[in-house]
């Protein structure tokens, strides 16, 4: 659902990266608290919740390029929005998406530059505030269990995507830059987002779900469903000490978990994308049948390496198409743990400064 430069005029392309920037800006802040909630006495704070939130935007890079058939002639990706919230939260979801769509957008020539804000408009934050809002909202409604937190993902994700449509088609009602019928250019999107919505709720909760098989304390969306545990005094149970609660071994680190999911994106994008649908997306299919594609421009870093997803210069499709995913993948986590690691040592900054400032001062 990458829009190329051209379909959106430039006043509307300007605004929705001025949204797009105010909602980093936000997201920076908040990500900070969600990084710092995170983590666990002894965990290892930035250690630990910084190179997992990289991870996750890694991840969602190496699943965007599995594009998967949903009808004659469509395919569909991950966008990821969903995942990202429920596994870090919503702040660092929206930074997970974005890191994505920025490298897509200047490496591989895969969105416009320009309709970069409208990208991040549509893809990370629409898809992460709906995803996640109704995802709380199921959670609370729906017994304390992991199976609610995975249906719960399955319902955000499938619903995230056609409002990712719904939100496209307003922004080009405003600033589309050719003469088509909106109507029939929003049945078209949602319906055949709605398809594509399946595959990213059964990505998400099948992603969801094994890691709360394995380390439900690494899923943001399922804190506080451990049970806790009774002791039996004077003939009656009562909590116990949170203190006398046993910590599993694999909670002091995640590395194990770091380094499984690190391979699964490798293979992901390395291998298994050579066998993903060849068909064009949903947008772009709307886009040829509707006539929206024809302003589309030109790429500016059409003549990337990397562009297309392929290493310039390697003749070999299959070997040119995975190293481009491996490419992705490492260049990916690096530059996502390297944000989060700036926005979690920001938030140890604060704090310090306020436990060193004189009292009744603010920082």
């Amino acid at each position: 659902m990458h829009a190329p430069d051209g379909f959106i005029d430039v006043p509307v392309s300007a605004a929705a990266g001025v949204l797009a920037a105010g909602a980093i800006a936000v997201s920076l802040r908040g990500a900070r608290r969600e990084l710092d909630d995170t983590a666990r006495p002894g965990a290892g704070g930035a250690e630990r919740t910084a190179p997992l939130a990289g991870l996750v935007a890694a991840f969602i890079f190496a699943v965007q390029m599995l594009n998967f058939p949903v009808a004659a002639g469509t395919s569909g990706h991950l966008l990821g929005g969903a995942l990202a919230a429920i596994l870090v939260g919503p702040y660092t979801g929206v930074l997970c998406v974005s890191v994505v769509l920025m490298l897509q957008s200047v490496l591989f020539a895969d969105g416009g530059l320009t309709a970069l804000g409208v990208n991040i408009t549509t893809m990370a934050i629409t898809t992460t505030v709906v995803a996640y809002a109704l995802f709380r909202g199921l959670v609370k409604v729906l017994p304390r269990s992991r199976r609610s937190v995975t249906a719960a993902s399955f319902v955000a994700a499938l619903v995230s995507v056609p409002a990712s449509a719904v939100v496209f088609t307003l922004l080009y009602a405003v600033g589309g830059t050719t003469d088509v019928s909106i109507g029939k250019v929003a049945t078209a999107m949602v319906g055949v987002h709605v398809l594509i919505g399946l595959g990213e709720a059964a990505i998400t909760a099948l992603t969801v779900g094994a890691v709360i098989a394995v380390r439900p304390d690494l899923v943001h969306g399922a804190r506080g469903l451990g049970q806790k545990l009774k002791l039996r005094v004077n003939g009656e149970l009562v909590d116990a000490p949170e203190s006398a609660e046993p910590v599993p071994a694999a909670a002091r680190s995640p590395r194990k978990v770091w380094i499984a999911g690190l391979v699964t994106s490798l293979v992901l994008a390395g291998f298994v994308s050579f066998y993903a649908s060849a068909n064009p997306d949903g947008l772009e299919k709307v886009a040829a049948d509707h006539g929206i594609d024809k302003q589309a421009e030109d790429h500016a870093v059409a003549d990337s390496p990397l562009a297309d997803y392929g290493v310039k210069d390697v003749d070999d499709a299959r070997l040119s198409g995975g190293l481009a995913g491996v490419i992705g993948v490492g260049v990916t986590v690096v530059a996502g743990t390297g944000v989060f690691w700036a926005v979690r040592r920001r938030r140890a900054a604060d704090e310090r400064a306020e436990d060193t400032s004189p009292a009744g001062t603010s920082v």
